[in-house]
């Protein structure tokens, strides 16, 4: 057991550093995520190593402890639903309207280790030839280091691989690597991984036209929820898209979006936008 006051100073420091809020509850998971940090920080127990945070400014390891706690569930075409509605509709209706300046920029937000951003690569790759020759981008973000070198590195085990991603996928857009596979280096190149906080601040992210922000906003309270919903409708383009996780439903957003439904995905669009009358809007 981790002491009520030493999983309290642990939540506090989480929430300063990151804006996400863990449940009284998840003593556990701290529990078992910071055994790890404590192991290799030379600290012989979870009290020596918390008792270690609060005794001395130690940037390095409480950026170990926060990155432990943020460490994300991802799996390739994660809920299948957001993918078939780009595959059929919201990606032609938006590179039907790029066509002038060929251009094309997708965000993958708390990306992990970057199987959603390979998973809309391979989308790209295996359904929409005409970009081939277009400026296209895929920022894929999260606020864990290892975990963005992880995306860029692209290489995965087999269980990892076995999550969500189809055999004929597998064989096309990866290499053997012993025991692992790799993303194949034409797709790493769509992919541009950095480090971003999300309640910290944000560099410009030049207009994405589709961004994935799933999965993550229910680690934070309400007010941080709108206030990155509302610095993401600032950065995105006008008639962008958003997709939230499936947990996140409408209530979660600011009446400044409008829903958009496509089959079994629900998406959303900055209201003031000019143009959402191009894709189907849900009443």
């Amino acid at each position: 057991m981790l002491p009520a006051t030493e999983f309290e100073f642990v939540r506090s420091l989480v929430r300063r550093h990151s804006g996400i809020t863990l449940d009284p509850d998840r003593e556990y998971l701290v529990r078992s995520r910071l055994q790890p940090v404590g192991e290799s920080h030379g600290f012989g127990s979870l009290g020596e190593l918390v008792r270690g945070l609060q005794g001395f400014a130690n940037p390095e390891l409480e950026r170990a402890v926060v990155e432990a706690m943020t460490t994300g569930e991802t799996s390739f075409f994660r809920d299948r639903h957001p993918f078939e509605a780009l595959r059929t509709g919201i990606l032609p209706e938006l590179i039907a309207r790029r066509a002038g300046v060929r251009r094309l920029r997708l965000w993958s937000a708390a990306c992990a280790s970057g199987q959603e951003a390979y998973s809309l690569a391979m989308l790209l790759a295996e359904h929409f030839p005409e970009l081939a020759d277009w400026e296209v981008t895929i920022l894929a973000t999260d606020l864990s280091r290892p975990m963005v070198e992880r995306t860029r590195e692209g290489r995965y085990d087999q269980v990892e691989v076995s999550r969500g991603l189809p055999a004929g996928l597998l064989t096309k857009h990866f290499g053997r690597e012993g025991t692992h596979w790799r993303v194949v280096p034409a797709l790493r190149r769509l992919v541009h991984a950095r480090q971003l906080n999300l309640t910290g601040p944000w560099p410009s992210l030049e207009r994405p036209d589709v961004v994935l922000l799933r999965n993550v906003l229910i680690y934070f309270d309400e007010p941080t929820r709108h206030l990155i919903l509302e610095r993401a409708r600032r950065e995105m383009s006008p008639d962008g898209v958003l997709f939230l996780g499936s947990a996140e439903t409408a209530a979660t957003v600011a009446d400044q979006w409008v829903r958009v439904q496509r089959g079994a995905a629900t998406a959303f669009q900055p209201r003031l936008s000019a143009r959402f009358d191009r894709i189907e809007v849900s009443a």
